[in-house]
Parts: C-alpha cells; sequence; structure tokens
C-alpha cells in the first residue's frame, strides 16, 4: 500500500478545498431552506421531559417508520464507514505525511456524500436522531472532545498559561491512540441530531460540524496537526455557542466569555506567541468581558465567565482518572518506538 494516493493531492490544498467547501454547503443549506423545505408540525414538549427547559423544538410531531430508518440508517451507515477507515489506518504501517493518503481521499468522499444526503434526508423526511435521544446527549459528546484535545495537548501547550498539569502518562496515551473513534462518534452523533434547518443557530452548527469533520478526516497529515488550524476549529465553537444562546434568549456572555476563556487560559499558548502579544490578548479579553456583562446580566455577574473553563478544568481530571482506570483494568497502551528520519 503507497504512503499516498497514486496522484499526490497537497494536505494544504485539500485543507483549503474543505473549508471553502463548507461554506459553500452552508450556503446551500440556507438556500434550499428558503425555497423549498416546508417544516411538518413540530412536537410540543411532553410532560415528563428528560430534562425540563432542554426540549429539542425540531423534532416532527408524528414520526413514522421512515423518519427513524432515514436517520439513524444514514447515521449508521456514515459511523461505520469513518471508523473502519480509522481502522484501517491505525493498522496500517502510515507515517504522516504533507501529501493525502488513500483513506483521506475516501474519508473527505464519505463525509461529503453524507452530507448531501442529510440535506436530502431533512427535505424528505426531516427528523434527525432528536426523536429518540435528549439534547444534552449531543452537547455533552461535544463538550467531552473538547476535553480530550486539552488533555492531547497538555505535554505541547500546557493546561494553565502554558504550564503543564501532571496526567496519568497511560490516560494520555490512550486517548491519543483511541480518540479517533470517539471524536467521530461526537462529531457524527451531533450532525445527526439535527434537521439541517436554517436559523443562525443550524447554520453555525453546521458549519462547526464541518470544519470538525474535515479535521477529522485528514488523520496521519500534517494539517491534522497544525496549531492554528487546530486552534481555529476549536475556537468556531464560540460563534455557535453565542449565536444559539442569543436566539434562545439565554445568558449569552457565559458562552463568549468562557469559551474565549480557554483560548486566552490554554489555546493560545500553543501557538508560539510572544510574552507581549499574549499580554495584550489577555488584557483586551478582560476588557470585552466586562463591557458585555456591563451592557447585558450586569458586571456582577462577570464571574460566569470563568464557569466553562471551570467545568472542562474539573472534567479533565475525571476523564484522565476514568481512562487511566480503563487503562489498569484492561491493559496499559504502549508508546510506538519513533519513526525513522525519512
Amino acid at each position: 500500500m503507497s504512503e499516498t494516493t497514486d496522484k499526490p493531492i497537497s494536505v494544504n490544498r485539500a485543507l483549503w478545498f474543505g473549508v471553502a467547501f463548507s461554506f459553500f454547503f452552508v450556503g446551500l443549506i440556507w438556500l434550499t431552506g428558503e425555497l423549498w423545505l416546508q417544516p411538518p408540525p413540530f412536537a410540543e414538549e411532553r410532560d415528563g421531559a428528560i430534562m425540563p427547559g432542554m426540549w429539542y423544538l425540531w423534532q416532527v410531531e408524528e414520526p413514522s417508520v421512515w423518519t427513524r430508518v432515514s436517520a439513524w440508517g444514514f447515521y449508521a451507515l456514515h459511523q461505520v464507514s469513518i471508523w473502519y477507515l480509522i481502522w484501517r489506518a491505525q493498522t496500517g504501517d502510515y507515517k504522516y505525511s504533507s501529501n493525502l493518503h488513500w483513506f483521506n481521499v475516501a474519508a473527505l468522499g464519505v463525509n461529503a456524500l453524507f452530507i448531501t444526503l442529510h440535506l436530502l434526508q431533512t427535505h424528505v423526511w426531516y427528523d434527525g436522531l432528536a426523536q429518540d435521544v435528549p439534547e444534552v446527549t449531543s452537547q455533552a459528546s461535544v463538550v467531552l472532545v473538547l476535553v480530550a484535545i486539552l488533555i492531547m495537548e497538555n505535554q505541547r501547550r500546557g493546561m494553565f498559561f502554558g504550564k503543564k498539569i501532571p496526567l496519568p502518562q497511560d490516560a494520555t496515551r490512550a486517548i491519543r491512540k483511541y480518540h479517533g473513534y470517539y471524536f467521530s462518534w461526537a462529531i457524527l452523533y451531533t450532525f445527526w441530531y439535527h434537521p439541517m434547518e436554517i436559523t443562525g443557530g443550524h447554520l453555525l452548527g453546521f458549519l462547526y460540524m464541518f470544519f470538525l469533520m474535515l479535521q477529522g478526516s485528514l488523520f496521519f497529515t500534517r494539517a491534522h496537526l497544525n496549531p492554528r488550524w487546530t486552534i481555529f476549529s476549536e475556537l468556531s465553537v464560540v460563534a455557535h455557542g453565542v449565536t444559539v444562546a442569543i436566539l434562545a434568549s439565554q445568558e449569552w456572555g457565559r458562552f463568549f466569555g468562557g469559551f474565549l476563556g480557554m483560548f486566552v487560559i490554554t489555546q493560545m499558548h500553543g501557538l508560539g506567541l510572544s510574552k507581549g502579544v499574549r499580554w495584550t490578548i489577555g488584557i483586551a479579553y478582560i476588557v470585552a468581558v466586562a463591557i458585555v456583562y456591563d451592557q447585558t446580566e450586569g458586571i456582577m455577574d462577570a464571574y460566569e465567565a470563568g464557569l466553562i473553563p471551570l467545568v472542562e478544568f474539573l472534567l479533565v481530571v475525571i476523564v484522565s482518572l476514568i481512562v487511566f482506570g480503563l487503562t489498569r483494568i484492561f491493559g496499559s497502551v504502549q508508546p510506538k518506538p519513533p519513526a525513522a528520519p525519512s
């Protein structure tokens, strides 16, 4: 099996094409939604909902066998296809490359195919996985993706202002080895959870999912490790979270301050920025949070900006300990020997 495709494709070219495709397809969702989408009557919040106030509006009132078969069936095919490609890549002797491997081309094609099928499925049957599972499962799955990234990046960029924290090495190695399977599940589960609606929250959410699918499709390439691209993918959650909160008439300051706070505390320290630039960004962040809260909830509530970082850092400890416990039960994950220089 060759290292890359028969006609090597630059990973940077593929990355820019993928970003352009993501924006194009979000525009296509909006255009087709404006012209043709006719949602069926929505279900009202049922008594005894799993979490009051967490009811997901965009699900049909009277689901049929086909609404469920289409959503769950396409999701299952999408999921198994990506898992298979990850398995093939991990069981082969592949190295990180500046060109696409065959499985990268396949993953990009699979994702593009099922993104298109989801748009068609929305227009024909509408319902996503939301009919059968609560919204909190979708939200929690993506939060754990962000937490796993913090754990994997701890040795490179640190956890608090560039300082590393001592995490069990077996847990970090296990997450590095198997994170592709979990990340693909979390992303694709969330992707198929929602119908392709045209609200601002949905459109930005799908754009965020497309970026994460693109990142996931480029495994074993240099772009997959590019800190500027990965930070961009992590930060996309800011626009999505703030927009959804505003449309839902929720307090959006905590999402703005919380996710940007993660950038200031952790993420920007892996970009090679000078100390002066980091101080400038930090001060600008404090001023921005103060202005936002002064104009919205009130300056005394600005402490809420620390809630999301607090939750994520607590989850870093909890997830690390859980994974470490699993490695004790099932055996530790040994690091691969370093690859010979190319």
